[in-house]
């Protein structure tokens, strides 16, 4: 009988999905934002991004085949739209180059637009159910597919130049059209027969550039597809299967349910099945492959840092090996975009934690220590199998991890504690009489500009290079300045800016018990920016408050009112490194006990106004719709526990921001905060259709400002958003605000976009009063 260590009978293949594309050091973030102000030029840029793919290509030269076009230079759907020639009418009639229009449409702006030349930025939106935003593709019936294979090309001949064992990268053509959004009454599915001669066109010259195999990343698999979608997906590669490639269909993100016999036949050559998130079905894919089929698992998590339990690992994978020897290869769950690049940069952790962690590189090296063990034997990796078990275990057992006092409090959670004292038509009463507030109030959600100077004052407070009350002294400068400011525009309800924090979540983080901070785990959020998840390691308590002092100090400086600014304890679970030893749910309840902490001590502090936000709350959401229910009765039970323990009059905000959450607005709705306010900016409040058909009870404010481009708003069109917005609620029931935090962007530029958007409120005003006169 073949062990399966047999090398005369099987040798597994390693590959990849995707690396991360920021760099080690972010060089891309920096190269972007270089060329974006004009101090650098388009050929420096893209030498940039040429260095980053070369060493990523480098580090990757161990596995038997490397991803090429996996790379971009802002989001990896945008960069397909341009492959396809699918650009919207607003850019495609400019004669300019495409780099300018695929900044354009990415952000509203290339780097040598003047601010009147501004286009209407692409639609951007969750990545699936990741915190990674992509540029929404845009369809219409008169939509026409032309091949663009100059960038996929250009990427393979540099690859073929380093002698690496490339395979091409694509997003698969249903996911593509999966993604699209309708600016008509069209039907996207009609584009099939459209697109698929240009996907043909596309692999034939792959093939001609020496591809043997191309992926196809199909994700939208592990979503529940009506019939005509699945009909769509077996018309695809019906139509690609006389390729002169191998095709790899991945998918990924999790199971394949329904999918999963439509997936395993349809005539491509290898499947990639995330046996992460999809182990349940781990048994019945392996036994229903069709013989001719290679299949590829990701078996190391492509979504989080832990170390992989390789021993468990290869005891799973041993029989597989077993049965399919040659057809067996084995990658990361997903492409590595979500986990940042190298643990080795990271010289402060706790060196127990550190032991518990892997990044992208340390992810492949795990995956090339599995192959060799499945190639050549365990014995061939005894000490690498050992070192791992060994951390492993002091993560099981670690006294940090586990705390029985957490533990207890969340098993005491009674209903009451998710309820307010009355409804909400009788808060509000009582709200209105507490904060005098004109119609159509306006705000801001949090954050205002991090400036150079805030940079540079926090970096030299981690340096000890100034003592933490000159630090102090700092803060409540750039605090003064920012409420100044708002005072002179106007504004309703004021923020104090948020100078001291260098995140939403990991600013919380720092000050929980539970958590842990890498110093360079930076990850791609969209575009530049990036952000660094903080690590929920374990059970999570707060010993102290943690933004009291800061919003009572910015109240003392004003008679206006003070808004609290917490982030929710869905967006900190979703927006961490999360546990992987315990439920979604019990870290998120134990995280809005905290969050209930604060806010009680805010409301106690005099400040009336607690913004908690969920911008992650329709993130979240599970894949397939049969679990969403078990998620969002949790995720909302979190919110109320969190923002309930307060008076009537304290009014209780919320925001939400670039998730499509129509089909979840009654439990949005169950959330029951006084004020929400979300992005409608650039759907040009194509998201408060929902608003039709159910009656939103409480205050919203759809964002009319899209602080993720430098173009300011007119008053003009502020206005014509907030109209639209009151055809559908009332006016007494709407507020103004931008659609989500300033600290991405500049004062000049927040300055006079903060003006119209006050000046479009006042206009409101006037219009709402000669209506009633």
């Amino acid at each position: 009988m073949a062990t399966a260590h047999d090398v005369s009978l099987q040798r597994v293949k390693l590959h990849n999905l995707g690396f991360p594309r920021i760099g080690n050091k972010r060089e891309l973030k920096f190269a972007l934002e270089s060329f974006w102000k004009n101090d650098s030029t388009a050929t420096e840029l893209l030498a940039t991004a040429g260095q980053i793919r070369s060493k990523n290509w480098t580090l990757q030269q161990s596995l038997d085949l490397v991803p090429v076009g996996d790379f971009s230079l802002y989001d990896q759907v945008l960069d397909m739209s341009f492959t396809l020639g699918n650009l919207p009418k607003r850019v495609a009639h400019l004669n300019d180059s495409e780099l300018d229009n695929y900044f354009r449409i990415a952000r509203g702006r290339s780097a040598n637009d003047s601010p009147c030349q501004c286009i209407h930025a692409g639609e951007m939106t969750k990545w699936f159910d990741t915190n990674y935003h992509y540029i929404v593709p845009e369809v219409t019936t008169d939509t026409v597919f032309t091949l663009n294979s100059a960038r996929i090309l250009a990427q393979v001949a540099e690859a073929k130049t380093q002698g690496v064992k490339f395979k091409p990268v694509l997003i698969g053509p249903v996911t593509y059209l999966w993604l699209s959004k309708e600016k008509d009454s069209s039907n996207k599915l009609a584009l099939l027969h459209k697109l698929l001669p240009v996907y043909q066109q596309l692999l034939t010259e792959l093939a001609q550039a020496g591809a043997e195999w191309v992926q196809l990343d199909e994700p939208a698999l592990v979503t529940e597809l009506d019939q005509a979608w699945q009909e769509a997906v077996t018309q695809a590669y019906q139509a690609l299967k006389f390729s002169p490639v191998k095709l790899l269909l991945a998918t990924y993100f999790g199971t394949l349910g329904d999918n999963l016999t439509l997936t395993l036949n349809l005539p491509v050559a290898g499947i990639h099945f995330d046996a992460v998130r999809g182990k349940a079905e781990l048994e019945q894919v392996v036994a229903s492959l069709p013989s001719d089929k290679v299949l590829s698992l990701g078996v190391i998590d492509g979504r989080n840092i832990w170390k992989t339990d390789l021993n468990i690992t290869l005891a799973y994978l041993q029989p597989i090996a077993a049965k399919l020897a040659e057809r067996l290869w084995l990658a990361p769950s997903c492409s590595l975009l979500h986990v940042p690049v190298n643990l080795d940069n990271e010289t402060k952790l706790d060196t127990d934690i550190l032991s518990w962690l892997a990044f992208a590189e340390q992810k492949l090296i795990e995956l090339t220590v599995l192959g060799k063990a499945l190639n050549d034997g365990p014995n061939a990796v005894g000490r690498e199998l050992a070192d791992n078990l060994a951390a492993i275990n002091s993560r099981h057992t670690s006294p940090r991890v586990h705390n029985p006092a957490v533990k207890a409090a969340v098993s005491n959670i009674s209903a009451q504690l998710g309820k307010r004292q009355s409804s909400y038509s009788v808060r509000a009463a009582k709200q209105a009489k507490h904060l005098p507030l004109p119609l159509y109030p306006t705000t801001t959600i949090g954050s205002f500009p991090q400036t150079k100077e805030i940079r540079q004052a926090r970096l030299a407070f981690k340096k000890h290079s100034i003592s933490a009350s000159e630090y102090e002294v700092k803060m409540k400068a750039e605090i003064e300045y920012a409420v100044r400011e708002q005072e002179k525009l106007g504004l309703d309800v004021l923020v104090h800016g948020e100078a001291e924090r260098n995140d939403m979540v990991e600013y919380f983080g720092e000050q929980l018990q539970g958590y842990a901070f890498s110093q360079f785990g930076w990850v791609q959020s969209y575009g530049s920016r990036c952000v660094k998840p903080p690590i929920l390691f374990g059970d999570i308590s707060r010993p102290q408050p943690m933004t009291v002092a800061w919003t009572k100090y910015a109240q003392s400086l004003t008679d206006k009112p003070m808004k609290g600014m917490l982030t929710g304890p869905v967006t900190i679970l979703n927006w961490s490194f999360v546990r992987d030893d315990q439920s979604r749910r019990d870290s998120c309840l134990q995280l809005a006990l905290a969050v209930r902490q604060e806010v009680q001590d805010l409301e106690a502090a005099g400040v009336n106004v607690i913004q908690i936000d969920e911008a992650a709350l329709r993130e979240g959401l599970p894949l397939r719709r049969a679990q969403w229910q078990s998620y969002l009765d949790w995720a909302v039970e979190a919110f109320r526990i969190s923002a309930n323990g307060v008076k009537d009059e304290t009014q209780i905000h919320t925001h939400m921001c670039y998730s499509e959450f129509n089909d979840i607005i009654a439990a949005i709705a169950h959330m029951d905060a006084d004020v929400i306010t979300i992005e409608t900016s650039r759907s040009d409040m194509e998201l408060l259709d929902v608003f039709e058909q159910f009656a939103y009870p409480n205050q919203i404010g759809p964002g009319v400002y899209d602080i993720h481009s430098p173009n300011i708003p007119a008053a003009e069109q502020v206005t014509k958003l907030m109209q639209k917005a009151a055809e559908r609620i009332p006016a007494q029931r709407l507020w103004v605000n931008p659609d989500c935090g300033l600290k991405t962007r500049q004062w000049h530029e927040v300055i006079p976009a903060l003006q119209n958007m006050v000046d479009a409120a006042k206009a409101l005003r006037a219009a709402a009063a000669e209506q009633v006169a």
